[in-house]
């Protein structure tokens, strides 16, 4: 298998996304942030998506070893939608 090669780029919409460079399929991860968000950021916006995006894929490589990916599959086919305030 060849290695991938990703970028991060700023979507018609404003949104950011993380995607393959070779591929023109849907974003691995998409971020928006809202109006309010982006005047608090005064431009940065670029930034701490950048940062959300590696904090992210660091936090992967910190629980990939523990997880059964196999038991991860059913349950994600079960699950229901939920959402996480924090």
């Amino acid at each position: 298998m060849s290695p991938s090669f990703f970028e991060i780029v700023q979507l018609s919409d404003g949104d950011y996304a993380l995607r393959r460079i070779d591929d023109d399929a849907a974003p691995l991860v998409r971020i928006s942030f809202s109006s309010e968000a982006r005047e608090m950021m005064e431009d940065r916006d670029m930034s701490v998506a950048k940062a959300m995006i590696a904090a992210g894929i660091e936090a992967v490589g910190n629980v990939a070893h523990d997880i059964d990916w196999e038991d991860e599959e059913l349950d994600a086919q079960e699950a229901q939608p939920s959402y996480t305030l924090h």
